[in-house]
């Protein structure tokens, strides 16, 4: 909780500086206000603890706080959000409260979306460490309001072998081997391979994972044909679109990760509106 704090005075005093010079030359300090966040799109929710946060920081006395739950879908039109408090908290507030609700619905509706066009398959998808330094854990968070699962958080998760070290330890076989040597028996290991030739070669050595990465369908296709009845997990990555994750997972992979649910992620239209003069 203290660093979920951290996050958002450091947040907060990036925007606010040494005053909100609008908010005190305009507003009483004792006024009060009705706040409704309202959304101008379609979403999906995720980071309501964040926003309420926000407004507890900036000395908002909220009062009769109401909000849809994190992975609650939303229509355009839709209250989102609303509470009663001190019109200052609430105004100067408002933009680092929006700024995360935005881009975190914005991960949350694109993982909905991903996770939709792959219902009726046995894969699920997956997220990446393509995330906003110092936000990670909340975009992770988002993608499962989104109905996404979770890749490694950081580099000490797990062993994820891609192409630098692969050539740093001179073929797919000697990474692995010196992962699982380093590692032990309670890491897992991942390997990406991008051909079928370092397939064959990497389920010699067994992984626990292999990212088949930026392969076509059919190579995806011939590559769960090639596992059989291995217990190897296959994960399909690499500019996933919507028919690209649904193909892959249609070809047999377990999961899709896609970097695109953090990395360049479309925030979602929210509006703050206040009504003044409210006890």
């Amino acid at each position: 909780m203290d660093g979920y704090r951290d996050i958002v005075r450091a947040a907060l005093q990036e925007d606010i500086g040494h005053g909100d010079l609008t908010t005190l030359a305009t507003v009483p300090e004792d006024a009060r206000c009705a706040v409704r966040i309202v959304a101008r799109e379609p979403g999906v929710m995720s980071g309501v603890g964040l926003a309420r946060t926000v407004f507890d920081e900036t000395a908002t006395d909220v009062a009769q706080w109401k909000s849809i739950t994190d992975g609650d879908s939303f229509a355009e039109g839709d209250v989102v959000v609303s509470f009663k408090g001190l019109t200052r908290g609430a105004l100067t507030g408002e933009r680092v409260a929006l700024n995360f609700l935005q881009r975190l619905c914005g991960v949350a509706t694109i993982t909905r979306r991903f996770a939709d066009a792959l219902e009726g398959t046995s894969a699920n998808v997956c997220d990446t460490r393509k995330t906003t330094p110092l936000l990670r854990s909340f975009e992770k968070n988002a993608v499962l309001h989104g109905g996404g699962s979770n890749h490694r958080f950081g580099l000490s998760d797990a062993i994820l072998v891609k192409e630098n070290h692969v050539a740093a330890a001179g073929s797919v076989r000697n990474a692995i081997e010196q992962a699982r040597a380093y590692a032990g028996h309670t890491t897992k290991v991942e390997v990406e391979v991008e051909n079928l030739d370092q397939l064959e070669e990497a389920l010699a050595a067994s992984p626990d994972i292999i990212m088949l990465d930026n392969m076509d369908t059919d190579m995806i296709r011939a590559a769960v044909a090639k596992r059989g009845s291995a217990s190897v997990i296959l994960e399909a990555s690499g500019n996933m679109t919507l028919e690209r994750a649904r193909q892959a997972a249609l070809a047999g992979v377990d999961y899709v990760s896609v970097g695109a649910l953090t990395h360049s992620v479309k925030a979602i239209d929210l509006s703050m509106l206040i009504e003044p003069n409210h006890d």
